[in-house]
């Protein structure tokens, strides 16, 4: 049987309290009108930590069938790390998901895949499902790195006990992502294709887990985007900060 499709949205750094929860209530009431859409995918929304308590409220409140998720975690329980998030934190918030290692978290604060990787034991640790990013930089797909590139960031970040039951991979090429750009079809196929043979040389239910694709992905072009295959669904940055945009995606599937 084919896999639901995953569509998820990192709201990154934006909205306010309210604004958060309009949203969160805006896709809820999309779905409700649209409830053939549940039966191909499932949805998650990632906010920022302060406004997770309450989108949880809001999808608790409407029964939508509307999951939750952090942008990143520490990976440490608890203790003298200022700033930082822990996974049980995040439980008790009502996440279900956490994503991992994305790009900006890889290139702005200098994340290394073995960081990825106790951050995603952790998260394990406390039940959270890791949707844990990997991608290339322009200048290493330029330089025909992408996948010596991609392989490498696999192969650190994954954690032992990682299967289909609590990982998810997100492709994300770094040069797609809030540019405007996007990688075609045949560039996504052969990165997927070469992600889901890496899985299974390493876990045994590789052909469960999902690999999604983030990078520019809109309603106009997810059709394409969405239907090749090993293409499990997708990780929305901007379109997933407004309903309409974010359904639209999953009405393409």
């Amino acid at each position: 049987m084919a896999l639901k499709k995953l569509i998820a949205g990192n709201w990154k750094m934006n909205g306010t309290t309210q604004s958060a929860m309009s949203l969160a209530q805006d896709i809820g009431d999309a779905l409700a009108g649209s409830p053939a859409l549940g039966d191909r995918c499932d949805f998650l929304v990632c906010p920022p930590a302060v406004h997770i308590p309450a989108v949880r409220q809001a999808v608790t409140k409407q029964g939508a069938p509307l999951a939750v998720g952090g942008q990143d975690c520490a990976a440490f329980e608890k203790g003298a790390y200022t700033g930082d998030i822990a996974a049980p934190m995040l439980k008790d918030a009502g996440c279900d998901y956490v994503i991992l290692g994305h790009s900006e978290r890889r290139t702005i604060h200098g994340e290394t895949s073995a960081l990825v990787q106790a951050k995603a034991k952790h998260a394990h640790d406390w039940g959270l499902v890791t949707i844990i990013c990997v991608g290339e930089q322009e200048s290493e797909r330029d330089a025909g790195e992408a996948f010596n590139v991609v392989a490498g960031q696999l192969a650190g970040s994954l954690p032992a006990g990682a299967d289909a039951s609590n990982t998810v991979i997100a492709y994300e090429p770094v040069w797609a992502i809030g540019t405007g750009k996007s990688a075609t079809p045949q560039d996504v196929e052969a990165m997927h294709r070469f992600i889901w043979e890496k899985l299974q040389e390493k876990l045994e239910d590789f052909g469960k887990m999902r690999i999604l694709y983030g990078g520019s992905v809109k309603p106009d072009n997810a059709a394409a985007l969405l239907t090749i295959e090993n293409v499990d669904g997708a990780l929305i940055g901007g379109a997933s900060l407004k309903a309409g945009d974010f359904i639209g995606i999953a009405k393409a599937v």
